[in-house]
């Protein structure tokens, strides 16, 4: 049974056909539930009623952590490969609803039905969270089959057919960006184009942080379990962790940065003239998602964040909050994307003193009001142990993600113990600032992928110039050219075959290359070149030293592309 949690603002469904041989009769076709804790439910081949018993058992003690009084239970067929045959998974299902909860309102969604599904998910770290019962069952199965060759059907691109051409998988493919392969769902193979589109998202980023006092840090990417259960992610995450043993240890890949990051800070003494202490990271994080829940780049297994915490005394928090949403509002606006920010506040189960809690939500509203912010309110959707400002991102096709998020932290530099000798030579605990720019790089350039629909700014692009001949006579001069681009540090290709020139623009132009170099008789004999952007204006008889600065001073000032007409 594959089972996924989602805490909801407001579900609602409207049934509108049957879809299986096997449906319930309904009288109400459509239903709406508020402030809800909502099982997507999937039943597989072996599940029992012991397991459903199981699963409900765990859902009163997650109610009971999130001070949910109702519960929705959704059959669900997209998160499992491994169906039940209808009747079968109706009954477990129906068995579920049978176990009565004290105190909570139980509502079953329809079985056996297409549904219009509406979902409105608060935002705080426990609103999504993924369940699996029955792998034992699956063990047994696998142990009965003697393997007599390799299967290498597994070793395959992940199928993207059928999807729309704006989708970002499919871009991706096109622009040969990445692939998805069968044998790492959730996790991405980075191509060289999207390699280069990667890494100048974190230069770009790495910029600024040296420019604003940031210290880069790495930490490992596996740790004991110990370090999960002094932060307190152990007993609201852990069933999103991809965990292990290893010589008696119990181990784990870690899904956030924040602990280990805590064990940097704590490992030499700090003095309150050194703060505030501004520590980035880029490493790689590891979420056990069920195989439903991922969506190419925007959600996935592994991903890599531009994270940072940033420790502060109580008189620097503020100031802090309000440079970092200015550099929320710089890297937003430097790609066109808008946003709107929502104030997430204390949720019921939460660490620490309710003072402390609106202390740090006064800090946030000071400095969204300083920097003139609007925002919306999500009562009780913080993280556990502190208030935060989500920063939700509109994409091409008006979907909203969350991207950028600023959280202050009391509670986390508590439980680790950390200090500061202050002005007066006595131990003080700093504040935590936890933020993200961009959030996941996978889903950020998702969203850009999107919202350019592949046609990259210059200074992203992963091909900036294509160096293209008419004939053969010019390719000497063809490569001289293409040799004084690299030089430059300019990303170009060179076409000097034999194919038309026609082709070779085409070519150029469904790469989506921002400006293609043509080369013809008369530009080798002046040493000059023709310059043809991807929207198909062309300039002749350029100087080549001219084209150079200009692209240079574009791609440096990271600006949108030259006119050239």
């Amino acid at each position: 049974m594959k089972i996924l949690q989602l805490d909801v603002d407001n579900i609602t469904y409207e049934a509108i056909a049957p879809e299986a041989s096997i449906y319930e009769d309904i009288k109400e076709k459509k239903n709406s539930v508020d402030t809800a804790l909502v099982l997507l439910i999937s039943v597989e081949n072996g599940d029992t009623e012991e397991m459903a018993e199981k699963a409900m058992k765990d859902t009163d003690e997650f109610l009971k952590k999130l001070q949910r009084k109702k519960l929705v239970l959704y059959p669900y067929a997209h998160i499992s490969n491994n169906l039940a045959a209808p009747r079968e998974a109706m009954h477990i299902i129906n068995h579920m609803y049978k176990q009565k909860i004290p105190g909570v309102e139980v509502v079953k969604a329809p079985f056996g039905w297409t549904k219009k599904l509406s979902l409105n998910m608060k935002g705080h770290p426990l609103a999504e969270q993924s369940r699996s019962y029955g792998g034992s069952a699956e063990q047994r199965i696998y142990k009965k089959v003697k393997p007599v060759s390799v299967n290498t059907s597994i070793v395959r691109k992940s199928d993207i057919s059928g999807l729309p051409q704006e989708d970002h998988r499919t871009i991706g493919e096109r622009l040969d960006l990445f692939s998805l392969q069968e044998v790492s769902p959730g996790m991405v193979y980075w191509h060289n184009n999207g390699v280069l589109i990667f890494n100048e998202l974190v230069y770009f980023i790495r910029e600024k942080l040296k420019e604003n006092g940031y210290m880069e840090v790495v930490t490992p990417a596996i740790a004991n379990l110990a370090l999960w259960h002094v932060s307190g992610h152990i007993d609201h995450y852990r069933d999103n962790m991809f965990t292990f043993e290893s010589t008696g240890e119990q181990l784990g890949l870690k899904p956030m940065n924040c602990p280990s990051v805590m064990m940097i800070y704590k490992s030499r003494k700090w003095s309150y003239r050194e703060l505030p202490v501004r520590l980035s990271d880029f490493d790689k994080l590891y979420r056990n998602e069920i195989s439903g829940a991922l969506t190419g780049l925007f959600r996935v297994r592994e991903m890599t964040q531009d994270d940072a915490h940033i420790f502060v005394t109580e008189a620097q928090l503020e100031d802090e909050i309000a440079n970092l949403i200015r550099l929320v509002n710089e890297f937003y606006g430097r790609f066109g994307l808008s946003y709107k920010a929502m104030l997430s506040t204390m949720p019921d189960d939460h660490l620490g003193d309710e003072k402390l809690w609106e202390e740090a939500t006064q800090h946030l509203k000071n400095a969204l009001k300083k920097n003139s912010v609007e925002y919306g309110i999500k009562e009780k959707d913080g993280a556990f142990y502190g208030p935060k400002i989500d920063f939700q991102v509109k994409d091409s096709m008006g979907r909203e993600w969350q991207c950028a998020t600023i959280q202050v932290d009391y509670q986390l530099p508590q439980r680790f113990g950390l200090s500061y000798v202050g002005e007066d030579g006595k131990e003080h605990m700093p504040i935590v600032v936890h933020r993200v720019i961009y959030g996941s790089l996978e889903r950020f350039i998702a969203i850009l992928i999107e919202h350019y629909k592949g046609k990259f700014p210059t200074w992203i692009a992963p091909v900036q110039v294509a160096v293209v001949s008419i004939s053969e006579q010019q390719a000497g001069y063809a490569k001289e050219v293409y040799g004084r681009l690299k030089a430059h540090r300019i990303r170009a290709e060179l076409d000097t075959s034999d194919k038309t020139l026609e082709y070779k623009i085409r070519d150029a132009k469904m790469h989506e290359i921002p400006y293609t170099i043509i080369i013809g008789r008369k530009e080798a004999e002046a040493k000059t070149v023709s310059v043809r952007n991807r929207n198909n204006v062309q300039k002749n008889a350029i100087k080549f030293q001219d084209f150079i600065d200009s692209i240079n001073n574009e791609i440096t000032n990271r600006e949108g592309e030259l006119s050239i007409g």
